[in-house]
């Protein structure tokens, strides 16, 4: 008897650690009305959290999750939330703000001449 309430309590224990460790995308989504442009990456940390992703090639982009779109159990990009810094400093979030800062890029871009690099 003594086994089954120590196994009790330690599962119980255990599901509210694991649950504290994540954060549901509904929190993300919701945390990310107190972001404010010019936020130092440790204090969008302090709001939002560890990001699901950073990425490498664009070090300056975190990924956090905000939407379940499949109940599959992967988080796919279009489930994320773009945050974009600039300097360190958060410049903006969100897709709209990633697409309008790529098609901004991408008009400063160099056209491609074949034979020239």
């Amino acid at each position: 008897m003594m086994k089954k309430i120590v196994w009790i309590v330690c599962a119980g224990l255990l599901t509210v650690l694991l649950n504290g460790c994540g954060t549901s995308a509904g929190e993300n989504f919701e945390n990310s009305s107190r972001l404010r442009v010019g936020m130092t990456k440790e204090q969008v940390k302090e709001i939002m959290g560890e990001p699901l992703q950073e990425n490498f090639s664009k070090p300056d982009v975190w990924y956090y999750y905000i939407e379940t779109r499949w109940h599959d159990g992967q988080n796919t990009i279009d489930e994320c939330m773009p945050v974009v810094f600039k300097n360190n400093k958060l410049a903006g979030w969100g897709n709209a703000y990633y697409k309008q800062l790529k098609l901004v890029k991408k008009s400063y871009e160099k056209p491609e001449i074949e034979g020239l690099k």
